[in-house]
């Protein structure tokens, strides 16, 4: 289905675990652990289809504790003028972001569409976009240098109700008087942006 390589009773087909598609030996020959399909046990992939699940298996080890901890960041709801201070966090099975503060919001990650990373070294206006990552749905744009995240801005879509909505979360200080927790979760939910937008279609 993908290599030009004429299959017979010595060259074999193999299938990639991740895409279905089939290769010969040498175009198919990486295992990889593949979590989000069950494969806990390394399993045959294609080149394209390892280089994601490696990324993957990184932000499982690493990323994603961080994003299930949460951090604090001051929140805006659409254009109101009224932020509420919130702990931000993703939920144990991996399809909510909660926040909680005085008031609690539950925003479920398959309704977002559009994560845009906030950046310092700006103005404010357009060019707080440094860093922007699209998930399924829309197309994706440059991304930043290594400037430090400060905020983000969430597109998402509430079953119900026509349009889209928007969310800004600025990184504040925590109990301990740091930011570090709040960039760290920032850098975390863009990697994850990214995984969700090269894996869309596999």
């Amino acid at each position: 289905m993908q290599c030009d390589a004429k299959f017979d009773f010595i060259t074999r087909k193999h299938h990639c675990r991740r895409c279905g598609k089939c290769f010969c030996d040498r175009c198919c020959s990486q295992k990889v652990p593949l979590r989000r399909m069950c494969f806990v046990d390394p399993v045959r992939q294609c080149a394209e289809c390892a280089l994601v699940s490696h990324k993957e298996a990184e932000f499982y080890d690493k990323q994603l504790k961080v994003l299930l901890s949460g951090a604090t960041f001051l929140v805006t709801f659409g254009n109101s003028e009224k932020s509420e201070t919130m702990v931000c966090r993703l939920s144990n099975n991996q399809r909510y972001l909660f926040l909680d503060g005085d008031s609690h919001h539950e925003i479920e990650i398959a309704h977002i569409s559009t994560v845009q990373i906030l950046t310092e070294g700006f103005p404010p206006g357009e060019k707080d976009f440094h860093t922007y990552t699209s998930l399924p749905g829309s197309q994706p744009a440059s991304e930043g240098g290594n400037a430090r995240a400060t905020g983000m801005f969430l597109q998402y879509t509430v079953p119900g109700i026509v349009g889209v909505t928007q969310l800004k979360l600025m990184a504040v200080e925590d109990t301990n008087a740091s930011r570090r927790p709040a960039a760290a979760w920032l850098a975390a939910m863009h990697k994850a942006a990214k995984l969700l937008y090269e894996s869309r279609d596999q």
